[in-house]
């Protein structure tokens, strides 16, 4: 198949309108307030698993893990009332829906795998939410994909070479990457 100049250009720029409306779509949707509310949910959770004894810090973990659930179905209830356009709410849902799929996998993983420790536990958690980060990344915007890999690394390289602080790295790296993306996603990707 031989493609011309032209059609290239207009190929790219179809890609390109795509991903812009993609990004708009998730700006739109909230995607920031996911982003910020995780984002908070792994600081304090991770801080807790550094800093105070392992039962203190699963009930503190259930109970952001809880709080973090309903913070998401308030978010896309009250976004899904103030939706623009059909499309967007259609997208909405198509992202809700994987990320729920990805969780009930995640949990499938961890069933077969376990017994883990704290600190495997946590690590099955980050991969599957660096999976689906990347996932969506490909989808709306590719500078998000090194952030996904800066945190995977960051994740990996403190599990095995700093164990003792592997919680306080994710806590600041992983919970700040979430909260740092929100507020760029934001401040940025409406206004696009």
């Amino acid at each position: 198949m031989n493609v011309n100049a032209n059609e290239a250009e207009e190929a790219l720029a179809t890609i390109t309108a795509m991903a812009y409306k993609m990004r708009r779509a998730a700006a739109d949707n909230g995607a920031h307030y996911f982003l910020i509310l995780w984002g908070i949910i792994w600081l304090l959770g991770f801080l807790c698993s550094q800093f105070l004894p392992h039962r203190t810090a699963g009930i503190v973990w259930l109970g952001l893990d809880i709080l973090g659930a309903f913070g998401s179905w308030w978010f896309s209830r009250f976004r899904s009332q103030r939706v623009r356009a059909p499309g967007d709410a259609a997208a909405g849902r198509r992202i809700g829906l994987f990320w729920l799929a990805l969780f009930a996998y995640c949990l499938l993983t961890v069933w077969i795998a376990w017994p883990l420790n704290g600190r495997q536990l946590a690590m099955f958690i980050i991969i599957f939410v660096m999976i689906g980060w990347l996932a969506m990344s490909f989808l709306m915007s590719y500078s998000a994909v090194w952030l996904a890999l800066f945190v995977t690394a960051v994740a990996f390289g403190s599990y095995f070479l700093l164990p003792d602080y592997f919680y306080l790295c994710m806590a600041l790296v992983g919970g700040g990457t979430m909260i740092g993306s929100g507020l760029y996603i934001r401040s940025k990707w409406r206004l696009a």
